[in-house]
């Protein structure tokens, strides 16, 4: 199923972003994508800025009944140039390593602004960020607090923090990115945070600036975000009177549709029982908000995939169309280490043509793989599609999330360039690399 926007601009069902037909070709904002892989090759990752800040923009205009701050998930898309767009619009940044905090740093992002989360934050981090002057560690563990007590000491100042509560609710999403029941890896057993708060308070160099939850990713369902903010708020409410705590960070993990076909109630890849739906940032606002006002607090989110998750694609050329005895397979020049998302998590994206196809084109079923020596190395696996032939331009969609930040070098394959386009100019905001690069930083041993 193709489901973009018609000729006309109009929004089909199940995707908000700024690709469309026009003229026969799919366009990115008002930029051809034939033309611009005519002028930078495939494989390569498109970005619409515009859909991008239009996301931005009515998750703002959706939390407006609270003070708020959105903390851009870094991890999801960390190309500088992406980064720099939603510093413009006034965005922070939930940042997970040293590395993340150099990139918002070098894209001109307030570190004034970032809540540091992850498990294992390093002594070097720790200090960096404190220099730096972040707005608070998410921290995950008792160790944690005792570790960067010991840092904040070494250079004489308070460290501002805050505890992840792990709320122990379902998110109803894929077990690889469920992050908020108890038998996963991240944050602070509901049942002991304010033991744990209360240890932290004695410690000299920590500052109590707030208090934090994330329940997973791809959530796409109101339920599981009101369900938690129910839970916590009690909790809140005690660690402001107790301790001053100035905001209640509600995490991220809003989803998108990845298969339009599925929004109106078929299964999903990632839940076997029910529709994949598209949850709607006013359907989101409309769960939490209500909730939060009377807390006096200022609310923190930390989207990602839903700023820029469909604000990508991954340009694909067709190189063989191969015919086995039970199988057609469309071999393409990107691969699993271009994007990865469908090998980790059996994730669905939908794919169509950059040329657009005739209405009465008989779709076949067939297998959209990549060149990698890996049979976990496809984009899609029994898929109907229009016909296909070699040198055919594809268009791997909703790929903005999670593919060029999680790409790898795997088979000694180059990393893809990345494009943003803005109305009818694009530019290339990571160039494509060389073999030189590839072993720039080795050598061999002079012995």
């Amino acid at each position: 199923m193709i489901c973009l926007r018609d000729g006309r601009g109009t929004t089909l069902p199940g995707n908000m972003h700024s690709f469309e037909y026009r003229n026969g070709s799919l366009f990115c904002e008002n930029v051809d994508l034939a033309g611009l892989a005519a002028q930078t090759g495939t494989p390569a990752y498109v970005y619409s800025a515009a859909t991008i800040l239009d996301h931005y923009r009515r998750l703002d205009e959706a939390l407006a009944g609270v003070p708020h701050l959105i903390c851009y998930a870094v991890k999801a898309n960390s190309n500088i140039a992406i980064l720099n767009l939603l510093a413009k619009e006034g965005a922070g940044f939930d940042i997970v390593s040293g590395g993340e905090l150099f990139r918002v740093a070098k894209a001109g992002g307030n570190p004034a602004q970032c809540t540091f989360a992850g498990v294992g934050k390093t002594e070097a981090e720790i200090r960096e960020a404190l220099q730096r002057g972040i707005l608070a560690f998410n921290v995950e563990s008792e160790a944690e607090l005792a570790q960067i007590n010991r840092v904040a000491a070494g250079l004489g100042v308070k460290a501002p923090v805050a505890v992840r509560v792990n709320p122990d609710v379902d998110a109803h999403t894929h077990k690889y990115i469920s992050t908020g029941k108890s038998e996963n890896k991240f944050g602070i057993t509901f049942e002991r945070v304010a033991a744990v708060y209360e240890a932290a308070s004695k410690l000299p160099h920590l500052h109590l600036r707030g208090v934090q939850m994330h329940i997973g990713s791809q959530i796409t369902e109101a339920g599981p975000f009101a369900e938690a903010v129910d839970k916590m708020l009690p909790l809140v409410c005690q660690l402001k009177i107790r301790y001053g705590i100035e905001y209640f960070s509600i995490g991220g993990g809003m989803g998108i549709v990845y298969d339009p076909s599925l929004a109106s109630g078929a299964p999903g890849w990632w839940k076997s029982d029910a529709s994949e739906g598209r949850l709607t940032v006013a359907e989101y606002a409309a769960a939490v908000v209500p909730k939060l006002k009377a807390l006096g607090l200022k609310i923190l989110v930390e989207p990602g995939r839903v700023l820029v998750g469909n604000a990508g694609v991954l340009l694909t050329r067709a190189l063989y169309v191969k015919q086995s005895e039970t199988k057609k397979f469309v071999i393409v020049d990107a691969g699993m280490n271009d994007l990865i998302r469908p090998a980790l998590y059996q994730s669905f994206h939908e794919i169509v043509p950059v040329a657009e196809p005739a209405p009465q084109s008989p779709p076949a079923k067939v297998d959209i793989v990549g060149p990698v020596c890996e049979s976990g190395d496809f984009f899609a696996q029994d898929r109907e599609l229009p016909p296909l032939a070699e040198g055919d331009l594809l268009a791997v969609m909703s790929a903005g999330a999670y593919g060029a930040a999680m790409s790898s070098t795997y088979n000694s394959r180059p990393l893809l360039p990345e494009i943003l386009v803005h109305g009818d100019r694009f530019a290339v905001i990571r160039r494509r690399q060389t073999p030189e690069d590839l072993v720039r930083d080795e050598s061999l041993p002079q012995w």
